[in-house]
């Protein structure tokens, strides 16, 4: 009887490109820029990205479109967003009935907490040229950075996984 083994490094293996963008614009806006700049068509997608930190629960929205011609596909993902949590006072004073609402911004990927958004590229090794991308993108006026992210200085690479 034959033993078969797996393993665990063979699922660790990274087959995505990464790139982080610094700008001010909404996640509907920039989706449109990148697609009128990329032969792409990013759109909403309902399945946003939930994730659960000591802060709270957050959900990151993201746009996404698949190649079925080079089999590759696109995510555009939102790294910061605001929750709001609701606090009551628990001593008793004049404003003893009163609540207060506390923001707090969450990322994505908290090691990258000035980058606003991801574009996560998967299944690209040789169907796309990034270096053309990167200029393509740096064209749209709005956007003050982009560039490719080490995918090996990730910690919190789950948050990834979608």
């Amino acid at each position: 009887m034959a033993i078969h083994r797996l393993d665990l490094d063979e699922f660790d293996e990274i087959d995505y490109y990464l790139m982080a963008i610094h700008t001010s614009l909404e996640d509907y806006r920039l989706a449109y820029f990148i697609n009128k700049n990329l032969p792409i068509n990013l759109s909403k997608s309902k399945n946003e990205i939930h994730a659960q930190t000591k802060e709270g629960e957050a959900n990151f929205s993201r746009f996404y479109y698949y190649d079925s011609e080079k089999a590759v596909s696109w995510n555009l993902i939102q790294n910061k967003n605001e929750i709001i949590s609701v606090s009551t006072n628990d001593f008793q004073n004049l404003f003893s009935n009163e609540t207060s609402e506390v923001s707090t911004t969450i990322h994505l990927l908290p090691e990258f907490k000035k980058v606003d958004f991801f574009l996560k590229i998967d299944n690209s090794e040789e169907a796309v040229d990034f270096s053309e991308i990167q200029q393509k993108l740096n064209s749209i006026e709005s956007i003050a950075a982009i560039y490719a992210v080490d995918t090996n200085k990730i910690k919190s690479k789950n948050n990834l996984i979608f």
